[in-house]
């Protein structure tokens, strides 16, 4: 009976996924508001009582990518940390920035920031995940133990991450990811003498 209910439920996933995927693409072809549940189901080659089967419509299934995309962008960014060790920036490694391959992997998403019409809040949510990242699950220490406001520090340094992340991204990834990488922690280096991953809440 447990064998038949996990079979099911991948079958589940899988359709969801095969959804998402489709939307994704139709964005990019059309942009979002142009997309209907037709377009999408028939692009996935499904029916629409099948897409009605787990979603009321396209704004709902819009909701489950973006979560899902960027829940999984919060989750990724503690794997190479061990919660509250401090670490040296000058031991920061291409291992060491799992939220870097988590964005290329999925790049098949992110890779919608670029476009004017695409999901509804995503210019909005993006950013705001990477400044909670670095506001709840990071504390720092700046070179040198340079005293500064700490809530400017750390939104400058969110930001600043994000900048780049948005221009890798336009720029269609041309640095490879490890190039990326080491750049980041170049200008980590600057103005970082250590940081220390404090978990999730």
């Amino acid at each position: 009976m447990d064998e038949k209910l996990e079979m099911k439920s991948q079958r589940k996933n899988r359709t969801k996924d095969h959804l998402k995927q489709s939307l994704i693409e139709l964005i990019k072809e059309k942009g979002f508001h142009a997309v209907s549940v037709k377009d999408i189901v028939d692009h996935a080659s499904y029916n629409r009582s099948t897409f009605y089967v787990h979603y009321q419509d396209k704004f709902e299934l819009t909701t489950d990518l973006m979560d899902i995309m960027l829940d999984g962008l919060e989750e990724s960014v503690g794997k190479p940390f061990v919660t509250g060790r401090t670490v040296s920036t000058k031991k920061l490694d291409t291992e060491s920035f799992s939220i870097v391959s988590y964005i290329y992997e999925n790049r098949h998403f992110f890779e919608l920031i670029k476009f004017d019409d695409t999901i509804p809040g995503l210019h909005t949510r993006f950013p705001q995940t990477i400044l909670k990242i670095y506001q709840e699950k990071f504390t720092f220490e700046t070179v040198n133990h340079v005293p500064v406001n700490m809530n400017y520090f750390t939104r400058y340094t969110a930001y600043g991450f994000y900048g780049l992340l948005i221009n890798w991204i336009q720029q269609g990834f041309q640095e490879t990811k490890e190039e990326f990488i080491n750049e980041v922690i170049n200008l980590a280096r600057t103005h970082m003498e250590t940081i220390k991953y404090v978990g999730s809440d």
